[in-house]
């Protein structure tokens, strides 16, 4: 039998290398600022992706199943986000973090 898959891309980055220290109080800020950032434009993007759908409007497909929809669409969002999968947060970060004090920055 074989064992699971080593994971790969960006999650493979992260996790073989050694660990971090712990960021400052700012980077951890604009870390979670950033990858709140991405949740939001993942879920701007699965929206417009689901307001595409050409099903008819039926009693199984009304309010509650869009709210359903919406709720699943936004979960996987903020999970997409923090496990960094599209790598929107990871830009966004390392373009602010060069405007951080002692960073090199302005």
């Amino acid at each position: 039998m074989t064992g699971p898959l080593p994971p790969a891309g960006p999650v493979a980055a992260r996790s073989s290398a050694k660990p971090e220290s712990p960021p400052s109080p700012e980077l951890a800020e604009l870390r979670k600022a950033a990858e709140g950032f991405e949740a939001i434009m993942l879920r701007r993007m699965l929206a417009t992706a689901r307001a595409s759908s050409f099903a008819k409007e039926t009693p199984l497909t009304g309010g509650a199943m869009k709210q359903y929809l919406t709720m699943r669409d936004e979960h996987f969002a903020d999970i997409a986000a923090k496990s960094g999968a599209f790598g929107f947060a990871r830009s966004i970060e390392a373009q602010l973090a060069q405007h951080l004090p002692g960073k090199g920055g302005s």
